[in-house]
């Protein structure tokens, strides 16, 4: 093995080399979207256990889960649960060969990405409007 061993290899394509498309994007959203629900999953079992303890301790934690910090944290997780659970059933369309021309992919991540957002922001206002009213 001489200096130039390695020069012969392909290459692996990077960041550098790829132009950025819808795809691309929802890809790595998908992955970052995984490592956060384990976010998520450790907000949700602190309110499950807040909830268990009784009504009284939910009282002293309340105004948290429902000031505008916990709405957020609402928005988000329920977003971030929102994409990944549209993204996972469009890799499944994948994975049979369908929807695959990139115009169509394309389109579709983009969709999945607006329609997450939309979600979110429709289920975070029910909560907040049915947190006020009560």
């Amino acid at each position: 093995m001489g200096s130039n061993w390695n020069d012969k290899r392909p290459m692996s394509p990077h960041l550098q080399v790829w132009r950025w498309h819808p795809t691309m994007l929802s890809s790595i959203l998908h992955r970052a979207s995984g490592i956060a629900l384990f976010l998520a999953m450790i907000k949700l079992s602190i309110f499950i256990a807040v909830l268990a303890a009784g009504p009284g301790t939910f009282m002293k934690y309340s105004s948290l889960f429902y000031s505008p910090i916990g709405a957020f944290g609402f928005f988000a997780a329920v977003g971030i649960l929102v994409y990944h659970l549209m993204n996972g059933i469009r890799h499944m369309i994948w994975d049979s060969g369908r929807l695959l021309a990139p115009k169509i992919a394309n389109g579709l991540s983009i969709a999945i990405i607006i329609a997450a957002a939309i979600i979110a922001v429709l289920l975070t206002y029910i909560l907040v409007s049915s947190v006020g009213g009560a």
